[in-house]
């Protein structure tokens, strides 16, 4: 049986995300693209991306930050794991981090726009249900 689930967990699909906010609370978002093929086409999301063969989530959210956005954070905490049942069936890593920047500043190479949103404001965007269930939990835990 311990073979099994081993093999049942290396063959499941990977993910990292970052839930990165600065220091009014906001959290950055990333609105994507709506283009046909991709996961959750024209929805607020936070930044991250799937991890590569024999990539590690740690790895794979440093990597699709720099990729992304061409961003470094601070304070890079690993929170938990939620499964995208509805999208791109991953298991997808949250992380947690900081960064004070203008996002508008930031070379964005996939999507349409970054933007530091406060939490009142998420209830009026369209992200995917799974991201937003990750923000929750994060929101709940963090200090006040």
């Amino acid at each position: 049986m311990h073979q099994n689930t081993t093999a049942e967990h290396t063959a499941t699909a990977r993910g990292a995300v970052a839930i990165i906010a600065n220091r009014r609370g906001e959290l950055l978002l990333h609105l994507r693209d709506d283009l046909p093929g991709i996961a959750w086409p024209d929805h607020w999301s936070v930044l991250g991306g799937g991890c590569d063969p024999g990539e590690e989530p740690r790895e794979t959210i440093v990597r699709e930050l720099d990729e992304e956005a061409g961003l470094t954070v601070d304070g890079l905490t690993e929170l938990f794991e939620i499964h995208d049942e509805h999208g791109s069936g991953q298991l997808i890593t949250f992380f947690a981090a900081s960064w004070d920047g203008d996002e508008s500043a930031l070379p964005l190479a996939e999507g349409v726009k970054l933007q530091f949103l406060a939490p009142e404001d998420l209830e009026f965007r369209t992200i995917p249900p799974f991201i937003r269930d990750g923000i929750n939990r994060y929101l709940a835990a963090r200090p006040a």
